[in-house]
């Protein structure tokens, strides 16, 4: 009885409960394209990093992360590769050798991070090979070498093009070969293609001079949610010569922005909350003045302190159920296209590059959070509602009949 007293209270003044609705309906928009947009951006800057050259889970010689040497290749890899084979949580794993060196063509000479890689397996650890924007990627070709768009204009160089990469040898000497270039990747992260090159992993231990030994296993697993899971099997099942990380060991700060994305959005939330419940007071106060002569009327015959406190409260209640509601139907509507096609910042591209994330950004709307907003919106009214039933329930019926 009192929903249906309550939801034909709300109407009788249409113009301004479909103001309090319209509100409730924006805020409730506003927090769910602001919650998938801050995720969207968060999970594609740690996902574009792990895609890079991170993956789910490395594997190391123990103190190779501490020390990049070239002395510090594994001591056994093919146990590691055994391990690996065996792991039913595990989607791909790539070999690689990773060193610092010298890439020289014939105009300018750079600094770089050098990968030498299994060409028919790192396409499904890292996003390299989905990268390639001109030419074609590794092969498996002798000398074949791919860089970023970045890297190839600082040394003047295009496809086809010869360069030299020098190289420390584990014995102290210096390694270098010739390539050729057979593909340019542009990724989300200009600082990246500033500074990687990949060639092909034969190659890269040859101009080492490392023989058939490697530095890495870049791991994926099915579930990227599981990967400290498989960090630990992988340690159970090898000795101490190795070191184990997933990539929450290996990103730490990457990993804790996107836990603290959480703490800005329930900042995000406070705001929206605390304008709607000042409107829901306001809006209440002036409906509890407007019918000062109805409550005396309903006290005078009986109601209940009680009852009349309810029935304001479930008021402001449909009014945040309904608004929520529709909110949330509105919003999700309008957040499908936009999470398929993104939003282009195009405009922001050399900042939002530099950081990884890529100039457009693709709103995620996660469940857990539309929970979160069903549950809160409608709270936060009930909330806002309190003040104003309290000095319903205060009236003096006398007071209250003579009121005009």
């Amino acid at each position: 009885m009192l929903l249906k007293i309550a939801w034909r209270n709300i109407w009788r003044n249409k113009r301004r409960s479909a103001i309090v609705l319209g509100s409730i309906i924006v805020g409730v928009i506003a927090i769910i394209f602001m919650d998938a947009f801050m995720i969207g951006w968060m999970n594609q800057m740690l996902r574009n990093q792990i895609s890079l050259n991170t993956a789910h889970v490395q594997i190391h010689k123990e103190g190779f992360n501490d020390s990049k040497v070239t002395q510090n290749f594994m001591p056994d890899y093919k146990e590691v590769d055994k391990v690996l084979s065996e792991n039913n949580n595990i989607a791909h794993y790539s070999r690689r050798t990773i060193t610092f060196g010298l890439l020289s063509s014939a105009s300018n000479s750079s600094g770089v991070y050098i990968y030498g890689v299994d060409h028919d397996k790192e396409g499904s650890v890292s996003l390299i090979e989905a990268s390639i924007v001109e030419g074609t990627y590794l092969t498996g070709g002798e000398r074949e070498i791919t860089m970023g768009t970045k890297l190839a204009e600082k040394l003047s160089v295009s496809l086809g093009d010869k360069v030299v990469v020098m190289v420390n040898t584990p014995e102290g000497s210096i390694g270098s070969d010739v390539f050729r270039i057979v593909g340019l990747f542009k990724t989300p992260s200009s600082e990246y293609d500033k500074s990687y090159i990949y060639v092909n992993l034969p190659s890269a231990q040859r101009m080492m001079e490392i023989g058939d030994n490697i530095y890495e296993y870049a791991v994926v697993v099915k579930d990227y949610n599981n990967a400290n899971l498989v960090r630990d099997q992988i340690i159970a099942k090898l000795d101490n010569r190795y070191e184990v990380f997933s990539y929450e060991d290996l990103l730490p700060m990457l990993v804790m922005q996107v836990q603290m994305m959480d703490e800005y959005m329930g900042i995000f939330y406070f705001i929206i909350g605390l304008a709607m419940i000042f409107g829901i007071i306001n809006v209440m106060l002036m409906a509890v003045f407007e019918r000062i002569h109805e409550f005396g009327v309903l006290m005078s015959i009986g109601m209940k302190s009680r009852k009349l406190f309810a029935m304001v409260v479930t008021e402001a209640s449909v009014l945040g159920v309904v608004g929520t509601i529709i909110g949330v139907v509105i919003g999700a509507l309008l957040l499908w296209p936009i999470s398929i096609s993104g939003i282009n910042l195009v405009d922001f591209a050399s900042s939002l590059d530099s950081v990884g994330i890529g100039s457009i950004i693709y709103p995620e709307l996660v469940l857990g959070k539309v929970i979160t907003t069903i549950i809160l919106i409608p709270f936060m009214t009930i909330i806002g509602a309190i003040y104003p039933a309290y000095r319903a329930v205060k009236l003096e019926p006398v007071y209250a009949l003579r009121y005009v």
